[in-house]
């Protein structure tokens, strides 16, 4: 069996900060596409961020780390939603196997906190190749300016955000898009509403 927790990829998100924005992004787009939006898919926002983040097709190994307030016990918005029953499980799509762990605060230091810690720890594992974080926005700069010390050209860091942020020594992404394809919604669709 494998002692290191780590592997090549890793995802680590806001979890109750994703599940928000996917409410409001629902709200928006039942408004404009006139019709139910379902909740998002979990492993397919997944395996987004995983695209996102460079990622492509193979056999890899990717730790989801969904870290949450210890007063939430799930995410409205996203199916399967529940942090007890997510945490350790894992599913095999076309990017590899995604292993699961819902983080909470039970016991620790804020989210916030805990957020940047797992970051820090998880960019100092040399095994570590390749990294997607997803931080509330109102922590996106300490994550710019902890993210300023890793000294390992071998990563690959992507940070998402709902909106193009400063820089930093990483790559940008914009997180409604992989939300977006996990609520079922195309662009085509979003361009006919729009030239009508």
């Amino acid at each position: 069996m494998n002692e290191n927790p780590w592997t090549e990829n890793v995802i680590i998100a806001d979890a109750d900060f994703v599940d928000k924005v996917v409410f409001d992004l629902t709200v928006n787009f039942e408004r404009m596409l006139e019709r139910q939006i379902p909740q998002a898919d979990l492993a397919r926002w997944t395996e987004c961020v995983a695209l996102d983040g460079g990622l492509r097709n193979g056999d890899h190994q990717t730790t989801v780390a969904l870290i949450h307030d210890k007063e939430r016990t799930r995410m409205d918005n996203i199916v399967p939603g529940n942090y007890d029953d997510l945490n350790g499980k894992a599913f095999q799509g076309p990017l590899g196997e995604f292993l699961i762990s819902a983080i909470s605060t039970e016991g620790l230091a804020t989210k916030e906190d805990l957020l940047l810690d797992t970051l820090q720890i998880c960019c100092s594992q040399k095994e570590v190749k390749r990294v997607m974080v997803i931080p509330d926005d109102y922590i996106y700069n300490k994550v710019r300016e902890m993210l300023r010390q890793v000294d390992d050209d071998d990563k690959r860091i992507t940070v998402f955000a709902m909106a193009p942020q400063q820089g930093g020594n990483f790559r940008q992404e914009i997180l409604g898009y992989s939300l977006m394809a996990a609520l079922g919604i195309r662009g085509e669709e979003i361009r006919g509403k729009s030239e009508e």
